[in-house]
């Protein structure tokens, strides 16, 4: 993974050019901006330490992207455990910063399996091939297009009984 004698990009700048293209990565796998924030935040703060072997992997993008998903999987299973959703939170007047997606297809989309929709969003959002997915997420290629098709399945069927309904 290393390349001798090559350094890689300065963290400042690699981060200037790449953290909307992180956020908007973590804002897909999350469905939520402040918690896209807290995910990026965290990899930047492990990965700045250990910048000087991240810069020196051959795919220096890839590297911090499986950061962001690893991260989100632990945010993920953390927040299980200690969270309880509630229907309606008392006293809340936040209001997110982005404007606020409507569309069904989003909604389908947030409702996948994190896993699901970590998938189909690195493989249509990010372009990357299954194989990119997979050694990203740290499983075989089989289970990556297994999840990919999976959720396109769901996605598919939510679409398809709105039109319906129409």
């Amino acid at each position: 993974m290393r390349r001798r004698g090559v350094t890689g990009p300065d963290f400042d700048e690699w981060v200037a050019l790449r953290g909307d293209a992180l956020l908007r990565l973590a804002y897909l796998l999350t469905g939520s901006p402040t918690d896209a924030e807290d995910v990026v935040q965290d990899v930047l703060v492990r990965a700045l330490p250990r910048w000087d072997r991240i810069a020196a992997a051959d795919d220096v993008d890839a590297y911090v992207r499986r950061m962001v998903v690893n991260a989100h999987t632990s945010w993920w299973r953390r927040w299980r455990k200690r969270e309880t959703p509630v229907e309606e939170a008392r006293g809340s007047g936040h209001v997110d910063p982005v404007e606020p997606r409507d569309d069904a297809l989003w909604r389908a989309c947030l409702a996948l399996p994190a896993d699901q929709r970590a998938a189909v969003v690195l493989r249509f959002y990010e372009d990357l091939t299954y194989a990119e997915i997979a050694a990203l997420a740290g499983v075989r290629e089989g289970t990556v297009r297994s999840r990919v098709s999976r959720g396109i399945a769901t996605l598919r069927a939510q679409v398809e009984t709105l039109v319906d309904v129409r």
